[in-house]
């Protein structure tokens, strides 16, 4: 993975307090700096802006040419900001469907409606039947959830994460987000990720090769 590195054009990141009660923005690629639509809500756990620029400096070049698979989308930061930097498709999963709809008008806001794909429902239940997604090309998948998952549905989560794992066309890579009081051991294919702590989260990094 390539070494974080700063740039110099963007605009500084908001203060924690700012994050939580202003829109996102994108920090890199072709819709930089634009604002994804945002309704302050405590269920709402936005990345931080940090953390979010050490992930895509980590992924690199990985993210282009990929269908980018955001599991608990939110505001969708994720799932956009792979596609302003070279991903071919979004799929945004969000299981709170007013948020879903918030989705949507970023969607159309961004001018990106053939190219991001809002799904509403529990994603928790791709586990059983996951629904159609592309296999021709790789994928890069976000697990960010909210953080109590790991403690109060890991079972789900885990299960999903395998189902993922083992959906995932070669050359996909899979991004979970914790907080430092999860064990890594616990995810599957224990040893195969890599994983890199950006303060106040931890990001494991899986590769199928």
């Amino acid at each position: 993975m390539p070494r974080q590195r700063r740039n110099p054009d963007r605009s500084p990141p908001p203060t924690g307090d700012d994050e939580a009660t202003s829109p996102p923005r994108i920090i890199g690629g072709e819709l930089r700096r634009r604002s994804l639509e945002f309704t302050p809500a405590a269920r709402t756990r936005p990345m931080k802006d940090r953390v979010r620029e050490s992930l895509f400096n980590l992924l690199g070049i990985d993210v282009k040419g990929t269908v980018a698979i955001d599991l608990f989308a939110g505001t969708g930061a994720l799932g956009f900001e792979a596609v302003s930097r070279g991903a071919v498709r979004g799929v945004l999963a969000e299981m709170h469907f007013p948020t879903a709809d918030v989705l949507r008008r970023s969607v159309r806001a961004l001018g990106l409606e053939d190219r991001v794909d809002v799904r509403p429902g529990d994603v928790l239940l791709w586990a059983k039947r996951l629904p159609p997604l592309p296999a021709d090309i790789p994928w890069v998948v976000f697990v960010s959830p909210p953080w109590s998952f790991f403690s109060e549905r890991w079972g789900e989560l885990r299960s999903l994460i395998e189902v993922m794992m083992r959906a995932a066309p070669v050359g996909s890579t899979m991004v979970v987000e914790a907080d430092t009081s999860f064990d890594p051991a616990l995810l599957p294919e224990t040893g195969s990720w890599d994983t890199r702590e950006v303060p106040p989260a931890v990001l494991h990094f899986w590769h199928r090769t």
